[in-house]
Formats: structure tokens, C-alpha cells, sequence
């Protein structure tokens, strides 16, 4: 049960607002009982103000030289239809007790009395007033005081104990006071049934924390389209709507770590073909340049050797585009950048590609204005970003196709547009051909292809310098990709 208790957010908020509740009623019950004491304290204190000063003439005859107590106890007989709870003392000027008239025998708790509620009294300040009371060490209680003539001194006091019964203590006057009873009562009855209300109010609003604790734990054991119904605006329901978010965030992550995971999976059989097909040719030809020796012809060494270093260098290639992804990825890469001619950059790189674009058969164009403003970039990073570009046009150019390279001010910036009229890129695949791994195959080619990185390091560079790489397509027309470069 205990236990049950310790892991129960409810069971822990309702005993908390149980205990509160109870405090909260005694302290109301206290406060009942000592306005109730208070209330009659002060109700027969003034119904007695003048008590003191109405009975010391009837005493002062019997103090002359000493207390007769035969004629105080006749006197006091006399008047205990006045007021039954009485105790009478006869005080000095220090406020010492000289007598208890009517009981010399009974012990005093304290011989003196203190004389500041006296003179309150005396002046008529706002009651109750409670004074000390000699039979008791440290309870006060209501009094009537007033001067008298005793034994010879003038500056006596008649002191009197008001209700020195029926207030013994608090107990006395609950079971008393009908009115006193039934307010307590009715205290219990509020905190009784305040505190049935709040556990019944508690469970209630925690149900739904309750509901949102089984969805986390299906969201653990792995079903993801679980989700909190939201029901208000309060902090429960904010705590739902957060906990959506949450899980649509890791459902969204997850899928990205699958889609990677499977774009891993396909980078590594596209890397491992393409790693494998140059590293067989190389392989290939130089063990028959071994094997056969002297019997190859110069004609054909020549051939064998050209082969197999046109397969290093794809292999060369495909290697430095996997460490270039690598660096970008990593954040190892920073631009420096510096002012230089965009043109000039494009004009040479076209010519760089002719001889590769008169082997397809494709026409390579560059279209450069006149006047053109100078950029500020990393030089050598726009030249390997364009550089895929213009590479990724010609691969997919077939021959008789026309790859253009056009440059244009742009506002303050210069724009670039690589187009080709290739076979186009689905509408479908173009959110994803920019993703890292990421390679389209199901309508173009892999003849001579490589990883399927130039687009992803392109864009990574273009991302260093604040710049996008924006993509235009249409099945059977063609591709154009752009970028803007500050001028």
C-alpha cells in the first residue's frame, strides 16, 4: 500500500491537499475556540466592569485592622447571587496579594500580581483585559479591580477573578457552548467533505496524465503513431501538444536514420561497383602485360596501358569525391573567400570539358555577357562545385544533346545556370537527389557514372557560402541547376 502511495502522483496530491485541509480546520477550530473564549471574556467582563467598585464599600468595613473573615465570608454568602464564579483578593500598591477573602485557606500559585492590566483597567481602556491569576502560575483571566481602604492604607485594591470556573480550560467550554460545538462541527463536516471533493477532483484531472503515461509506453515499445488526444488548453494539454510534437519529431528522425541507413547500404554496393570495376581493368591488364611479357606488341602495350590508367584515374576520382563528401560533412572545410572573375572561371572550365563533350558527341556552350561584376567566394570550392555540375550535364547528355553554361547579374549577385537537355529528373526524385548517398537510377544510365556525389558535395559547397543550389526539370526536355554568388 505504502508503495502503491510512493508511485502514485494522485495518491501523493491528495494526501498532500488532505493534510492542508486538516491543518487548515484545526487552525480554524483553534481560532473558533479562543475568539469563542475572547468573546466571552469580554462579554462578562463588561457586565461586571463596575463589580469591584460595588462591592468594596460592603468589604472596607471588615479591613480595618486586619480581615475579619467571619464577616467576608457573611458578605460574600450574601452575594453569590450576584455572581457565583467569582474569586476576591485584596491587592497593596505593588499589587501583592494580602488576602483571598472568603478562602484563606487555599494555596496561592503567585503572591503578586501584575499592575499594568490594572491601571488599563482603571483608565478605562477597550476589554477584554486579562489579568494574572493567583491561583494559576501562568493563566490570565477577566477581572474587576477597584481602589479600596484596608488596614489602615488607602492605595489597596479589590481585585476580583471573573468566571473562574466555567473557564478551566477550552475543553470546559466547548462541551458548554452549544453554539461552539455546532461551528466545530461544522469545520470537521467542510474539511470532511472538502477533502472527499479534492481526492475525487484529483483523480480525475490526473486520469488524463494517466493516459499519457500508457501512450509513452507504447511510444516505447516502439508504436510510433501513437499520440495524446488533446481535450484543453491547460498545462496538461500543452504537455500533450508538446509530446505530439516530440513524437512526430522522432518518428520523423527515425525515418530519416532508416532512409540513411538505406542510402548507406545502396552507397556502399554503388561505391563498391564502381571501386571494383577500375580496380579489375587495372588488374586485368597488368596481369596480362605480365603474363604474355615480350609477346605483347608496342601497339598493344600502349592500348593496355592507356586503359588501365584511364581506370586509375576514375578510380582517383570516385576516391577524392568520397574524401571531399567526408570533409564537408564534417565541418572540415573553410572557405576563404576573395574576389575573382566568374566568367573567367566558367570559360575555362568549359574548355577544360570540350574534348570530353566532342568525344559524346554533345555540344558544350557557354554563355557569358559582356560585362559581368567580379564575386567574392572561395575560388578553388566554386571551381570543384561547378566543375560537378558541368560533369553531371555531360553524363547525362546523350549525343546530340547541348549542355549550356550561362552567367548573369542577379540584383548584387552574380547567377549561374548549368542546363542540360538530357532525359530530366522525375518530379519525385528531386527532394531527394541533393541527400548525401542519394543517386537516381531508375532512367539514367550508369555508363561511366561514378558515386552519385557531385551534386552532394555541389550543394555542401553552395552551403558554405550562404548559397542554394536550385534545380529546374522535365522528363524528356531536360535539367537546369543555378546558383547566385554575391558580386
Amino acid at each position: 500500500m505504502l508503495d502503491r502511495f510512493r508511485r502514485s502522483f494522485s495518491a501523493k496530491v491528495s494526501g498532500l491537499f488532505v493534510l492542508l485541509l486538516l491543518g487548515l480546520g484545526m487552525a480554524i477550530a483553534v481560532l473558533c475556540v479562543r475568539s469563542a473564549i475572547r468573546y466571552m471574556a469580554e462579554a462578562d467582563q463588561k457586565l461586571n466592569r463596575t463589580l469591584a467598585a460595588e462591592l468594596a464599600p460592603r468589604f472596607e468595613p471588615h479591613l480595618t485592622d486586619g480581615v475579619d473573615h467571619a464577616a467576608v465570608d457573611s458578605v460574600i454568602r450574601s452575594i453569590t447571587g450576584v455572581n457565583r464564579r467569582i474569586e476576591i483578593y485584596l491587592l497593596d500598591e505593588e499589587g501583592r496579594v494580602k488576602a483571598l477573602l472568603g478562602e484563606p485557606g487555599r494555596k496561592l500559585a503567585r503572591r503578586r500580581v501584575d499592575l499594568g492590566p490594572i491601571w488599563r483597567f482603571t483608565e478605562g481602556a477597550m476589554l477584554p483585559i486579562m489579568g494574572d491569576d493567583p491561583l494559576d502560575a501562568g493563566g490570565e483571566k477577566p477581572f474587576s479591580v477597584a481602589p479600596a481602604e484596608a488596614m489602615g492604607q488607602t492605595d489597596c485594591y479589590l481585585y476580583i477573578i471573573l468566571g473562574s470556573e466555567q473557564f478551566a480550560s477550552a475543553a470546559d467550554m466547548i462541551a458548554n457552548s452549544y453554539i461552539l460545538r455546532g461551528t466545530l462541527g461544522g469545520v470537521g463536516l467542510i474539511v470532511l467533505l472538502g477533502s472527499a471533493a479534492g481526492v475525487f477532483l484529483f483523480r480525475r484531472l490526473t486520469r488524463r496524465l494517466r493516459a499519457r503515461r500508457e501512450v509513452v509506453e507504447m511510444l516505447a515499445q516502439g508504436q510510433l503513431n501513437q499520440r495524446v488526444a488533446v481535450e484543453s488548453e491547460d498545462e496538461i494539454g500543452q504537455l500533450g501538444i508538446a509530446f505530439n510534437r516530440m513524437a512526430d519529431t522522432l518518428a520523423g528522425r527515425l525515418e530519416e536514420l532508416r532512409r540513411s541507413d538505406r542510402m548507406r547500404r545502396e552507397l556502399i554496393a554503388n561505391v563498391s561497383h564502381d571501386l571494383r570495376s577500375p580496380i579489375a581493368l587495372i588488374r586485368g591488364y597488368l596481369e596480362t602485360l605480365q603474363l604474355k611479357g615480350d609477346a605483347v606488341s608496342a601497339e598493344e602495350r600502349e592500348q593496355y596501358l592507356d586503359v588501365a590508367l584511364q581506370s586509375a584515374q576514375r578510380l582517383g576520382e570516385h576516391v577524392d569525391a568520397l574524401f571531399a563528401l567526408s570533409k564537408l560533412d564534417t565541418q572540415q572545410v573553410e572557405p576563404e573567400p576573395e574576389p575573382f572573375s566568374l566568367a573567367e572561371l566558367a570559360h575555362d572550365l568549359v574548355m577544360q570539358f570540350q574534348p570530353r563533350a566532342e568525344e559524346q558527341g554533345v555540344r558544350l556552350d557557354v554563355d557569358l555577357p559582356e560585362q559581368l561584376a567580379i564575386v567574392r567566394a572561395d575560388i578553388a570550392l566554386t571551381e570543384r562545385a561547378l566543375s560537378n555540375l558541368i560533369g553531371n550535364a555531360l553524363h547525362y547528355t546523350p549525343g546530340g544533346g547541348i549542355v549550356r553554361v550561362a552567367l548573369e547579374d542577379e540584383n548584387d549577385h552574380v547567377r549561374v545556370r548549368v542546363a542540360d537537355t538530357g532525359p530530366g529528373i522525375p518530379e519525385d526524385e528531386l527532394p531527394r537527389i541533393f541527400e548525401r548517398f542519394y543517386r537516381v537510377e531508375k532512367s539514367r544510365s550508369r555508363k561511366g557514372g561514378g558515386a552519385g556525389l557531385g551534386l552532394a558535395i555541389a550543394k555542401k559547397i553552395l552551403d558554405l557560402h550562404g548559397s542554394t543550389l536550385d534545380v529546374e526539370s522535365t522528363v524528356g526536355e531536360g535539367t537546369t541547376f543555378s546558383f547566385a554568388l554575391p558580386a
